[in-house]
């Protein structure tokens, strides 16, 4: 016990409250409630005035102090960006390092701020110079849709010497345009940047009172996948894909990175999925200039697609973002939207323009009463009365009483103000008044009174036309550069390297990648399913590990695919220490992992007697000898084909009561569930068996798929399950070597349209090929895998565009793949549109009949 519980230990009540005011303890709950005070005070400075932003501007607090700055130094010259920081410095109190920081984001959105000078490269992630050397100005666009300083409320700035404001009167979604993201006290904030013409439209249409839909856009390009985008609300999330392209059979490349990547943290995350032997590849080049590229050579005998599939599931080629909407409203933070954060901002807009325009109203009108007077004050020559007057008083009172007769038709009363203001006209101004002029002033101003009346009435009308306009304006240049689709999770086990040995101890019952001295099995990767069949007829799936225990006398160990309906176990045996001996066949299908799972009903003494695998349900025969007894025969054969496939909970079928002694394998027999059925998942680039996607038709094990993608890539696929081919499939169907194709295609060497029509008779059965020629400028057009193969051409004649109809059947012979084919115009094309016959409606239908199985074409 310390000194001071025993003090207080036997301590009557009122010596212990004396002296604990003594010892300053009695300030515990004053020094708390201080502490909670700050705390809270400190929590709303963060969330409100550092890293939120306002929905009014989009804008933090450092950023508008920078664009604040930026509009009052103005003058159409760029301003050296040290000069800029200095500047801002007088309204935000926090260093150089963060203005400098935040105004290089800034410019590097290329949207409100003109750069000149290295201002670094958001895709490698290069830093910009230092502010001695670039220089910027606010640009065109932020001059318009930011600053009016009859719409801006002030507020005094940190130290009371000058006003900046709370927020700018932004008349534009630049929330949304820009996008950000900020981390405050028991709250972020993550907001995706959307596309500007987008935004114009959305605008419009919530103006209009129709739907609209937004999705983010990025600097990046890219590919996203928004099916739960969730309209940017907390809780949603998106995955953006880099964009990955076959060059050849040994080269791939990437041309667009993901949001929230540089090109030097993409090759890292590819360098590193290669080190940990998730991937396997060459090496990996920089060739990044203005735009990306970075090459991945890869290592002989790789396939590219699967190659392309395993950067998705490994490295930083894709991405999963997940936006969360708070903003400052009314002072408060809020999670919204991004629909209701563009509605917001609209109705903001029309809010501010609705200001500008009764600003201008009552600017216009005060110009038409003071015109008026004037020319009532001059043609009227009641300035003569001033001659008469002994003071400036009664020279203000005869102005007025000499006024009075001809004011019935000003629109307001004459107040002493206007009339000081008469008095300080310039006689040289008397002198030079023209009444024409003056009558045409009053008119322009009684129209442009008009109109903004009309604009008031018509407010939303109004607004509608300020969207427009903007996106005229600034619109071009800024279209979407993130392309939209759909596409599913990579499942890493068929795309993950079989990179470690597996290894088991069948007596002891262990298995593993480390048993490097035991009977070795096959290659695995770390994400494969093991199914394990032991002695005593348990088993049970486990992961890939380094050494696991699964159980004493093995007898089967295999990859295991819960998806794989057509893998079936053959079985014998014994139920329980003295049972008969029993069949079965069955697919285990989908379990719980680490899990013991008996061999009919798990009788003490079941043993294992005879197990296969079969990979498509193959049906052997197997020799049983028994025991020797009396009047009995000792061997007989067992035809599996005969044997229903069931559950695998059945118990089976009696083989015979009596003793086994062996059973040995005489055939392996022949498959007894028929030709596959196959599927092509579109969104996950996978044909497989596993009925997801379309159906492609029925394959003997000796047939094989044809895959042709967009860019002409082909490839011949043997009938193994699962395929992965790919997502951006142009045509998907059973391998016919004698079946036509028809090709209109850009030919990139010699600029011209070619049409080619071939058989696949003599293509590469192993290796990816191309249909087309290999010049990056190729572009496939249309591409038919029927005899009906007909277009329209719209081409340029003159001033006129005419159209003309083509067969392509007839303008090329039937030839090899690898021939060029015909060209077959020299006219100017605009452009092709494909004739869909009743040929063509039943090509690109999904058949599930296994003489036409073609999924696309």
């Amino acid at each position: 016990m310390s000194d001071i519980e025993d003090k207080y230990a036997n301590a009557p009540e009122a010596d212990v409250k004396s002296d604990t005011a003594i010892l300053g303890l009695s300030n515990a709950n004053h020094l708390e409630k201080l502490y909670d005070g700050w705390f809270l005070d400190y929590a709303s400075y963060v969330i409100l005035d550092r890293a939120v932003p306002y929905f009014e501007d989009g804008l933090k607090p450092v950023q508008r102090r920078i664009l604040h700055t930026l509009s009052e130094m103005n003058n159409g010259h760029l301003i050296k960006v040290a000069n800029v920081v200095g500047a801002t410095m007088r309204y935000h109190p926090h260093g150089d390092s963060s203005i400098y920081t935040a105004l290089v984001g800034l410019g590097q959105k290329d949207l409100l701020i003109d750069t000149q000078g290295n201002w670094g490269n958001p895709l490698t992630g290069d830093g910009a110079a230092a502010g001695r050397y670039i220089e910027g100005r606010l640009s065109q666009f932020a001059q318009e849709i930011l600053f009016n300083p009859e719409t801006t409320e002030w507020i005094p700035n940190y130290d009371g010497t000058r006003k900046e404001p709370v927020t700018l009167p932004a008349k534009f979604p630049l929330l949304l345009a820009q996008g950000v993201d900020g981390i405050a006290v028991g709250l972020s904030t993550y907001i995706l940047p959307h596309n500007f013409n987008e935004l114009c439209e959305a605008s419009v249409a919530y103006l209009k009172g129709k739907k609209f839909t937004l999705y983010p856009d990025f600097f990046t390009g890219g590919t996203i996948d928004v099916s739960h985008y969730d309209d940017g609300a907390r809780g949603g999330k998106i995955k953006v894909r880099a964009k990955i392209e076959v060059q050849d059979a040994k080269t791939l490349v990437i041309s667009e990175i993901p949001y929230g990547t540089t090109t030097g943290s993409l090759i890292e995350s590819i360098v590193a999925a290669n080190d940990k032997g998730k991937i396997k590849i060459k090496r990996v080049d920089d060739d990044t200039a203005q735009n990306v590229e970075i090459v991945i050579h890869l290592l002989p005998g790789s396939e590219p697609q699967k190659m392309i599939e395993a950067l998705y599931a490994f490295t930083d080629c894709e991405k999963s973002l997940s936006p969360c909407t708070c903003v400052i409203i009314d002072k408060k933070p809020c999670f919204t939207t991004t629909s209701e954060l563009l509605k917001l901002s609209v109705d903001h807009t029309k809010h501010l323009l609705k200001w500008e325009l009764e600003n201008d109203l009552k600017h216009s009108q005060e110009k038409w009463h003071a015109t008026s007077l004037e020319k009532i004050f001059i043609e009227k020559e009641v300035y003569e009365v001033m001659k008469k007057a002994k003071d400036h008083d009664e020279m203000i009172q005869l102005i007025d009483e000499g006024l009075k007769p001809f004011t019935k038709k000003l629109r307001r009363e004459v107040t002493t103000e206007d009339i000081e203001k008469l008095v300080a006209l310039p006689m040289s101004k008397i002198a030079r008044f023209n009444r024409k002029k003056a009558d045409e002033l009053l008119k322009s101003l009684d129209d442009h009174i008009a109109e903004i009346h009309a604009n008031l009435e018509n407010i939303i009308d109004y607004t509608v036309a300020h969207f427009k306009n903007i996106q005229k304006k600034y619109g071009a240049g800024r279209e979407r550069k993130t392309q939209i689709a759909e596409f599913g999770k990579v499942d890493a086990v068929h795309v993950a390297m079989a990179n470690q040995k597996f290894y088991v101890n069948r007596k002891e019952g262990f298995i593993g990648t480390d048993l490097k001295k035991e009977e070795y099995l096959f290659d695995v990767s770390e994400y494969d399913d093991i199914i394990v069949f032991k002695n005593d007829g348990s088993y049970k799936i486990v992961k890939v590990s380094a050494k696991d225990f699964v159980g004493k006398d093995i007898v089967l160990v295999e990859k295991f695919n819960k998806d794989d309906e057509r893998r079936i176990y053959n079985v014998i045996y014994q139920d329980g220490k003295d049972g008969p001996a029993l069949i079965k066949r069955f697919n285990v299908g989908g379990i719980t992992r680490n899990k013991d799972y008996p061999m009919g009903k798990g009788k003490p003494g079941t043993k294992i007697l005879y197990i296969s695998s079969n990979a498509n349900g193959e049906a052997g025969t197997v020799k049983v000898v028994l025991k020797p007894r009396p009047r009995v025969k000792l061997n007989f054969e067992v035809d599996f084909s005969e044997v229903e496939i069931k559950g695998r909970n059945a118990v089976g079928n009696i083989v015979t009561k009596y003793p086994v002694r062996s059973i040995k394998k005489v055939s392996d027999g022949e498959s007894t569930l028929g030709a596959k059925i196959f599927y092509f998942d579109a969104i996950s680039g996978i044909v497989s068996t596993q009925k997801k996607g379309d159906r492609i038709g029925a394959f003997e094990d000796e047939e094989k798929l044809i895959s042709i993608r967009n860019n002409g890539m082909a490839k011949l696929h043997e009938m193994k399950d699962p395929i992965l081919v790919g997502t951006d499939i142009l045509y998907l169907g059973k391998y016919d070597p004698k079946r036509v194709f028809t090709v209109l295609y850009f030919e990139g060497e010699n600029f011209n349209y070619m049409v080619k029509r071939f058989t696949l008779e003599t293509c590469p059965t192993t290796t990816e090929f191309n249909i087309l020629s290999d010049h990056p400028d190729t572009k496939m057009i249309e591409f038919f895998s029927t005899e009906d193969a007909r277009v329209t051409m719209d081409y340029q004649s003159g001033h006129k565009v005419e159209q003309e109809e083509l067969d392509l059947t007839e303008l090329a012979e039937i030839k090899t793949y690898k021939a060029l084919g015909s060209k077959f115009t020299a006219k100017k094309v605009k452009r092709f549109t494909r004739i869909k016959g009743a040929a063509h409606e039943e090509e690109s239908s999904v058949h599930s009949d296994s003489e036409s199985p073609d999924l696309f074409g």
